[in-house]
């Protein structure tokens, strides 16, 4: 999917077919920019070996709830991860290593996850918390499931439906985690964009962050800040 100077690849984070596509995309294309879905935390965490750990002295910055929401969640995708055999964030990874082997310049335009955390810790309810811990418990027990292949990328009709599911039945996580970052990473991929209009950048999210964030892209929305930065 293009959208003037930036070509876009939606992936799932523990898709070996993501972490083809990206590679070939950037052997193939050799873009000048390559932005990614990470800020520099998420960044630092992915690029050195060893477990994930999160100090309970982020509590104070993020927020209880926050704290906690973390937790779960990089243990559920680190489980699906475990059951497709790839690692949460490969093609993120392959990514940042391609680029820097072939000089290609590296933009970070998701928004900062200690903001996104705090943010968590402010608007996530305890109802639903609890909802999010007792739905992982019945998960294997529910009749109601929307099949697909965890190895490859899901097709829109099914990322409308796990959007749909998300935002009816935890919507202020998905305010936080989907529709804020949308804005953020949007804001930020424009802000790019108009710096580098005559270099071809390739812009690497998860595949539920696309459409929308070339929505905002084509309304020409520039009311936020920016923070954005190129690695080499």
């Amino acid at each position: 999917m293009n959208y003037k100077n930036v070509s876009f690849i939606g992936t799932s984070h523990i898709s070996r077919q993501s972490v083809d596509e990206v590679r070939h995309f950037i052997e193939a294309h050799r873009p000048d920019i390559v932005a990614i879905e990470l800020d520099r935390k998420r960044l630092h965490v992915l690029m050195h070996k060893g477990p994930r750990k999160i100090s309970f002295r982020a509590i104070g910055k993020i927020g209880l709830k926050g704290f906690l929401f973390s937790i779960l969640g990089a243990w559920a995708e680190k489980k699906l991860g475990d059951i497709v055999g790839i690692a949460p964030g490969s093609e993120m990874k392959t990514a940042v290593k391609l680029a820097i082997k072939n000089s290609i310049k590296i933009a970070l335009i998701d928004q900062d996850i200690e903001i996104t955390l705090k943010r968590l810790s402010s608007e996530l309810t305890w109802k639903e918390k609890m909802r999010f811990v007792a739905d992982i418990i019945k998960a294997p027990f529910s009749r109601e499931k929307i099949e697909f292949d965890l190895s490859k990328v899901p097709g829109k009709e099914i990322i409308k439906k796990l959007m749909a599911k998300l935002k009816s039945r935890y919507p202020n996580i998905y305010k936080v985690l989907v529709e804020e970052r949308n804005v953020a990473i949007a804001r930020n991929l424009n802000h790019i964009m108009e710096k580098e209009k005559d270099k071809k950048i390739l812009a690497i999210m998860g595949a539920g962050h696309v459409d929308d964030v070339i929505s905002i892209l084509k309304k020409g929305d520039d009311g936020i800040s920016y923070s954005y930065t190129y690695r080499t």
